[in-house]
């Protein structure tokens, strides 16, 4: 199931959004548009926000109306500029449209305006079936670590809506599907906007992986109850020492796992991973819209104008991880080495 593809010259998308209710292709025929696309969160996962981007640039690579080599790849600066804008935790969105754009300045200068249009969509299309090889390797890895017949309890979305296809942790859980291990998933709903519950029960239940959609205030209860033998999750970011901004609610679920000896693994592509951040205190979390607390959908659930603090990511330090599962394999502690060997090992890095 593809999320993101480039068709008749202009991005379409599923859109997020209208789901499990409506299954609804987005068409997106502007740079204004796919920024929007990602504020808004008709799409949403690092991985896929990344592929957004890219297809984004290759957009306005080809809208742009600049004449000569400068003047387009001024166009591509300022449409980077808006694209890398519009979420700031995710480090895909920018290593993606970083990608397009050195390619297209280390491009030889023979090349006209009309050849550079069709590299920044080749280059856009090669970094979307990356993500697919990349997610089906993590799966092979991810698998490794998941015995047979495992209940895992998973956060957020982390299948194929948040990917390109197939997913990191959720396509951990397709490949542990694939090879006969019949496991189980304690879908938890992830607050404040019910990935969890819209997102990855429609998923499961499209796969028919054996799974039960619970409240995210449940995960205690059922390690305690020896109901739960592995935590996974994704990452919009991975700081160099292994801490993981994913999220919001990661951390709390990171924190029991531990309480309860129940071991805890992050799947994440190494384009992720970003070395330049020592730290996840380092990493800007984005705080998003009073409303999505306040409100379900139109309906308001808490009295009007009442104060609200609504981060959409936290931090989970790398103490509370048994391992970080990459394309490249999973890395366990010190991650300041495996990770840095992970990305040693990857074709670009932010």
């Amino acid at each position: 199931m593809r999320t993101i593809y480039w068709q008749d010259n202009i991005v379409k998308m599923i859109d997020q959004r209208l789901l499990p209710a409506q299954f609804v292709i987005a068409e997106l025929h502007t740079v204004a548009e796919v920024v929007q696309s990602i504020q808004q969160m008709y799409v949403r996962g690092a991985p896929a926000i990344g592929a957004t981007a890219a297809l984004g640039m290759a957009l306005a690579a080809r809208q742009s109306l600049a004449s000569d080599r400068d003047g387009l790849l001024h166009d591509l600066r300022q449409a980077k500029q808006e694209l890398d804008a519009a979420r700031p935790t995710a480090v895909n969105l920018a290593w993606a449209t970083t990608r397009i754009l050195d390619v297209l300045n280390q491009a030889p200068a023979t090349l006209d305006t009309g050849d550079l249009r069709a590299l920044a969509l080749d280059k856009a299309q090669e970094l979307l079936q990356e993500d697919i090889e990349i997610n089906r390797c993590m799966g092979r890895h991810g698998a490794t670590v998941i015995p047979d017949g495992a209940h895992l309890m998973h956060h957020c979305n982390t299948g194929s809506l948040a990917t390109v296809d197939f997913g990191t942790a959720l396509g951990v859980v397709y490949a542990c599907q694939e090879q006969g291990k019949n496991v189980h998933v304690w879908v938890n709903e992830t607050r404040p906007r019910l990935q969890g519950a819209r997102l990855t029960a429609w998923e499961l239940m499209r796969a028919e992986v054996p799974m039960h959609l619970v409240v995210d205030n449940a995960a205690g209860s059922l390690m305690r109850s020896g109901q739960v033998d592995v935590v996974v999750f994704g990452a919009d970011r991975v700081a160099a020492n292994g801490d993981v901004v994913n999220k919001i609610g990661t951390y709390n679920i990171a924190v029991l796992a531990q309480a309860h000896g129940i071991p805890v693994y992050c799947m994440a592509p190494t384009s992720t991973v970003d070395l330049s951040k020592a730290t996840g205190d380092d990493i800007p979390i984005e705080e998003r819209a009073a409303a999505e607390i306040t409100h379900i959908e139109d309906r308001a659930v808490a009295p009007a104008g009442v104060p609200v603090f609504n981060p959409a990511f936290d931090i989970t330090p790398h103490r509370y991880l048994t391992g970080i599962v990459t394309e490249h394999g999973v890395c366990y502690p010190p991650f300041t080495r495996s990770l840095h060997s992970a990305k040693a090992g990857s074709r670009d890095t932010p």
